[in-house]
């Protein structure tokens, strides 16, 4: 066998152990975090709530993941993958039970907005993968990892609506969603007992302070500080969306409250990153300690319009179908939808294993590339289309939009390991932060528009990728006694 391949079904090293156990571990976070999603309608009805209520709903669910995985990475990096994730679990596990035991409209929303914070699941397998996989192979293992976990959205469309069928009865979709939730907390204590954080006589690399990026220059402070505007804007026009002037959730004092706290949070936020880089800005960075934010900015960019697309079109698909193909059923258009989610299985895993071999950044230039020339076709699609070629087209468009997904984190683990939970949490925040700006263009503009609105931001994504540094060498980190470690990133 060549150094570069993983043979997926040798449980008996330990490595393939922990990536199996660490993929299922996120495959039920995301079954958590979209288990209302194929059971809405039966939520609708049962709650008689308007159509306003429901998007409210939608909306909610992904509100708290944005700051959700800047937490969880910086929790990650300080208290090990291990530990955070059999919590995460656990905690999703209840709220999701309280979530199918709700008797009220305040009580649905309130939990949909809790279990945005499991969708921050993903992060804490970036950080487990890199410290059990070589850089040769861990573009692929990500992949895997991303891929295989990211179908527990699919596998809860999927097998849901059957098992709240089979239990019968109007709260046939409480005990799904229960069971659900009770399964992610088992599997939570499972995973505390098995996994373990680094290889034997491996050593877990940490940060020397908490509370934001340890960046190595006067200039990347400043472009770090500007690459967290976004995500307090995301969550403004989140606010803005709940507010008396669009759905009607908030009132005008709670719109205006949330606003100030935002505002609030930002110089808490910019205070707690110079305390991080107070020393490193006065008294400078070692040459072989140090690194170029510009790295993670791109592939934050990168993730922005892979993953923001995805969970963006992901949304709308089923309604595409069902508006722009006369005669199909809402049932038929979620088939013909779910072969977008369907991609993840090998699409992620492909563009982790392309980023091994030919490099990362040519691999995200391609994707990238390939998934602006994706939007733009399916800006064509209309009632003309032949449906076969439109559904084709949606899945191609996926593959390049989801193996764009593994290149990013192909990359990530190899710009400095002690801080890949933070890096792998901001660039997870800002596939979030896509999302909602392209569901809010979506709010707007017509489906023809929706996509080329991605494509054209594909294609300026693709100019900043050009600016990525292919990693090579080794980035070098401080054991606790002093020595320097150096760890190989090509």
């Amino acid at each position: 066998m060549s150094n570069d391949k993983i043979q997926l079904l040798n449980f008996s090293d330990p490595k393939i152990k922990t990536l199996h156990i660490t993929w299922f571990a996120f495959f039920l976070t995301f079954m958590v975090w979209f288990s209302h999603a194929p059971l809405m309608a039966i939520i609708k009805e049962a709650f008689d709530l308007t159509t306003p209520e429901v998007k409210a709903l939608l909306i909610l669910n992904v509100a708290l993941t944005i700051p959700s995985r800047i937490v969880i990475g910086t929790l990650v990096d300080k208290y090990g993958p291990r530990t955070i994730y059999s919590m995460l679990l656990m905690v999703g596990g209840i709220i999701c039970v309280g979530f199918a035991s709700a008797q009220t409209y305040e009580q649905l929303a309130i939990l949909r907005f809790l279990s945005g914070f499991i969708g921050a699941g993903f992060v804490i397998g970036i950080r487990m993968v890199s410290e059990w996989f070589p850089a040769k192979q861990v573009g692929i293992a990500e992949g895997i990892y991303g891929g295989w976990g990211n179908f527990g959205s699919a596998a809860a469309a999927m097998s849901l609506p059957s098992l709240a069928l089979m239990f019968g009865g109007e709260d046939g979709w409480r005990y799904a969603l229960g069971m659900t939730g009770v399964l992610a907390f088992v599997y939570g204590l499972i995973y505390r007992k098995i996994a373990r954080d680094t290889p034997k006589g491996s050593t877990y690399f940490k940060p020397k302070k908490h509370g934001g990026l340890e960046v190595t220059s006067k200039g990347d402070f400043y472009f770090y500080l500007l690459m967290n505007v976004p995500m307090y804007l995301a969550l403004a026009v989140l606010t803005w969306k709940l507010s008396p002037s669009n759905l009607g959730l908030l009132n005008e004092i709670g719109t205006y409250g949330i606003y100030a706290v935002l505002a609030t949070l930002f110089v808490v936020q910019v205070r707690a990153i110079y305390h991080v880089n107070e020393e490193n800005l006065k008294h400078g960075v070692p040459e072989i300690q140090r690194y170029k934010f510009k790295q993670v900015a791109v592939l934050d960019i990168a993730y922005f319009v892979t993953f923001g697309s995805e969970l963006a079109v992901v949304s709308m698909l089923p309604l595409f179908f069902l508006d722009t193909f006369e005669g199909l059923s809402a049932v038929q258009a979620g088939l013909l939808a779910s072969g977008f989610a369907f991609m993840n299985l090998v699409a992620r895993p492909t563009g982790g294993h392309f980023s091994d071999k030919y490099g990362r950044r040519k691999a995200l230039s391609i994707f990238i590339a390939g998934l602006a020339v994706g939007y733009f076709v399916l800006s064509q699609i209309d009632a003309n289309w032949f449906i076969p070629v439109a559904v084709i087209a949606t899945m191609g468009c996926s593959f390049f939009v989801q193996a764009g997904e593994g290149a990013v984190f192909a990359a990530v683990p190899l710009i400095q390991r002690r801080m890949t939970g933070q890096i792998a949490g901001m660039a997870g925040a800002y596939g979030n932060v896509g999302a909602v700006c392209y569901l809010t263009v979506l709010s707007f503009v017509d489906y023809s528009t929706f996509f080329l609105v991605i494509g054209a931001s594909a294609a300026v994504a693709f100019l900043f990728v050009q600016f990525m540094d292919e990693p090579s060498g080794q980035m070098a980190e401080i054991l606790p006694d002093g020595t320097v470690q150096l760890i190989d990133v090509e």
